[in-house]
């Protein structure tokens, strides 16, 4: 995040608790990325980390393609004028509204992740009149540890296990209408590792030309996944996209080499935004409970559930910052926990994090926190709502989501009309 993004005008336009992502940094990220990793690498934004136009937007005009997962993601990449050849679909429940919105589409691909799946879409590009490339994601036989979620290689809802498309054989090419010409695996997330996303690319190479040579399907594209990760935590450190190439890249170029027609793709969300959102919370009080600081905020865990620590044994604070003014160096620092205006005690933001001493008024941010904030959270526990979001570029800053008001909630809800005003069956 930019040093120079002005947390008190913000707050002061756009109101508390407000999602902040700095578009100048979400530019240079990618882009670095692009530039350290082999060209025939493409990078494909994965929407469910922060599904926001703006968000997207930005990114897409700096080259990212889109991977989306519901008909709403792909309405939005489309409406944004995002090449229908440079978006794939993904999810393991796919409705047939959905498949067939992608065969209308003429998307690129379908990531197929089960035989009934693909029936479906063989039957729906019929009724089209078309045939729809379709990607076959595999659940491999084994999965390489480093991720901080596996996502294959045991037991999974995702893709089809390694040893039954192999045993499928030729009848993978014999769909008329489903073009099954590629593969996609995503061994896991959150990876910080080099080594761990080299392992994991060698050994989807490897199998997406076996596949290719059980079936007799071909090689119009191969993804490789991704789960580039982000070091929120203390002792964790960012992945190096310079030492990830030096070997990743070698390995991209045998096979780019041996397939000139193979289009290759990453996923990355999580990698591409988190480090460029902040989530800005104003303290509305402070108190002392048992000895302890507290300061209350006016955001929480409804819009930021990732901060809870959900799926770590052990609770660790995201990065927190004081934004709205510098402190005094002189001034004494202590313990503080951070929580939001919930009716339940797990609505901590963080805890016993070191601050100087807040005071009601003072703007905090909660830093790293561009992928899976409000997307991910309870946003209407307590019938809060969707946060304001805010992208700044070029030095502007820009509503790029309108705060849910009190009215927004309230008119999608409806009452059965045998109920009167007071609640009573008339």
């Amino acid at each position: 995040m930019s040093d120079e993004i002005d947390w008190s005008g913000i707050a002061a336009e756009y109101g508390t608790p407000t999602y902040v992502y700095d578009g100048d940094w979400l530019v240079a990220n990618l882009a670095a990325l692009r530039a350290a990793l082999h060209p025939s690498l493409e990078v494909f934004f994965s929407l469910k980390s922060n599904p926001n136009r703006g968000v997207y937007d930005v990114l897409h005009s700096a080259g990212a393609r889109a991977e989306v997962s519901s008909l709403a993601e792909l309405r939005l990449v489309l409406e944004s004028g995002t090449d229908p050849f440079d978006v794939v679909f993904l999810g393991p429940g796919k409705s047939e509204q959905e498949v067939d919105a992608c065969v209308g589409a003429g998307i690129y691909a379908i990531v197929c992740e089960s035989l009934a799946e693909l029936d479906l879409i063989d039957r729906t590009a019929q009724a089209h009149g078309v045939r729809q490339r379709v990607l076959l994601r595999v659940n491999p036989a084994f999965a390489i540890a480093g991720s901080r979620l596996t996502m294959g290689g045991k037991p999974r809802q995702f893709g089809i296990d390694e040893a039954a498309v192999l045993a499928a054989g030729p009848a993978l090419s014999e769909y008329r209408h489903a073009d099954v010409a590629g593969v996609q695996v995503y061994l896991g997330t959150r990876i910080l590792d080099a080594e761990v996303v080299v392992k994991n690319t060698t050994y989807i190479l490897d199998l997406a030309e076996r596949i290719a040579q059980a079936t007799g399907i071909r090689l119009d594209a191969v993804d490789i996944g991704g789960g580039l990760g982000a070091a929120y935590f203390e002792g964790e450190h960012e992945l190096d996209a310079a030492a990830l190439a030096k070997d990743l890249n070698p390995l991209l170029d045998r096979f780019a080499s041996a397939h000139p027609d193979t289009r290759l793709i990453m996923e990355s969300g999580r990698y591409l935004t988190a480090l460029g959102g902040t989530y800005l919370m104003r303290v509305r009080y402070t108190k002392q409970s048992m000895g302890e600081n507290f300061a209350v905020a006016d955001g929480g865990t409804h819009h930021h559930m990732a901060a809870v620590g959900i799926g770590s044994f052990v609770k660790r604070n995201f990065p927190i910052g004081l934004l709205s003014r510098t402190a005094d160096p002189a001034e004494e620092t202590g313990p503080w926990n951070i929580a939001g205006p919930l009716c339940t005690p797990n609505d901590t933001i963080a805890k016993a994090v070191t601050l100087p001493e807040l005071r009601p008024g003072d703007l905090v941010g909660v830093l790293k926190s561009g992928a899976y904030g409000p997307s991910a959270s309870p946003v209407y526990f307590l019938s809060h709502g969707y946060p304001a979001e805010v992208v700044v570029l070029r030095g502007r800053s820009y509503l790029v989501r309108h705060r849910d008001s009190v009215e927004d909630i309230l008119a999608k809800q409806a009452t059965a009309p045998e109920l009167g005003r007071a609640g009573r069956l008339d």
